[in-house]
């Protein structure tokens, strides 16, 4: 259940980047239980890293908290829709619920490419946004094939 303690605290993160110019105005919160289990704000300036958005810090700081890559039973709290590459990450790190303030139009209206990435998307992967294209299927699909039999651990 949302709790504005939470968003509050996301947004306090993302306002950190308006005097430490680590990146923008992004930050999160991962809570658990009604605990708060990690706080991150966009790195993405200071890291020289374009992955090191609030939400993606946040995940990474709480799956070390966790010690595990499954953050189920998580709720995460952020200051502005997560772009794609975020949701992606939410995702895969089996949250379920994601509360968010700003939208990515806001985001777009500021100067950020969230918007951008969503018609990308939603064009079928087409445009000038970037060139995206198989080649060599056979060579790489053997490996997919040898770790299948090994029935390694999926997430």
């Amino acid at each position: 259940m949302y709790q504005r303690e939470f968003m509050q605290q996301a947004i306090d993160q993302a306002a950190l980047n308006l005097t430490t110019n680590e990146g923008g105005p992004f930050g999160c919160v991962i809570v658990q239980n009604g605990q708060v289990l990690a706080r991150a704000h966009n790195r993405v300036l200071a890291s020289h890293d374009a992955t090191a958005h609030g939400e993606v810090e946040a995940i990474r700081a709480a799956g070390a908290a966790l010690n595990t890559h499954d953050l189920t039973g998580c709720e995460l709290y952020t200051s502005a829709m997560p772009c794609p590459m975020c949701l992606s990450a939410i995702i895969w790190a089996n949250i379920k619920v994601v509360y968010y303030g700003n939208s990515a139009d806001d985001a777009a209206a500021i100067g950020f490419r969230d918007a951008a990435i969503y018609d990308f998307i939603d064009h079928g992967l087409q445009g000038d946004t970037l060139t995206l294209s198989q080649h060599d299927r056979a060579l790489s699909l053997p490996t997919f094939e040898a770790y299948q039999a090994q029935n390694k651990q999926l997430y």
